[in-house]
């Protein structure tokens, strides 16, 4: 990721024993509430919306996955949004110029806030499932497939699921 974002991503550990503290983490974070001990020995009680970021971030982290840390608010170069997006910096441009996507201009610099890629990461990813949808219900009803639209339906779900697709994916 580019720079603004470097600094608040977390890779997974790959040494053992830093494995097992993120798995002794997870089964910890388990309990309904959970508390910190600070350096002093003052305990605080977790909040529950840090709680369950906490638990997001940890059961990402046992299945191997890096983990960014960002305000949704932030505000990201066209560079830095593209490569969120993963197009090329013309095509974000492109969509910035069609209206697809808000940005402020910052002097004669373009910046887009991250909740609005999620946003439009989000929209994409519905159209592009609708898409399919539409694509394989012409199929069936050209009879190009064989099978029952169960098994069709199934498959699309699993295809969804190892694509990373789902809705965090």
């Amino acid at each position: 990721m580019a720079t603004a974002l470097l600094a608040t991503t977390t890779l997974p550990p790959e040494d053992a024993p830093a494995r097992e503290s993120v798995h002794r983490l997870a089964a910890a974070l388990e309990q309904p509430t959970a508390k910190l001990v600070a350096p002093d020995g003052t305990t605080v009680e977790v909040p529950s919306p840090v709680h369950e970021i906490l638990v997001r971030v940890v059961e990402a982290m046992e299945a191997g996955h890096a983990i960014t840390v960002a305000p949704v608010e932030q505000r990201l170069t066209t560079s830095q949004a593209a490569e969120f997006l993963g197009i090329s910096r013309p095509t974000l441009v492109k969509l910035l110029d069609d209206e697809r996507i808000p940005y402020e201009r910052v002097t004669r610099h373009r910046r887009i806030r991250l909740d609005d890629l999620l946003h439009f990461r989000d929209l994409r990813r519905t159209e592009r499932r609708a898409s399919l949808d539409e694509l394989t219900r012409e199929a069936q009803a050209d009879g190009l497939y064989e099978d029952a639209a169960e098994e069709y339906a199934e498959a699309l779900r699993l295809a969804r699921r190892t694509s990373g697709g789902g809705p965090q994916g």
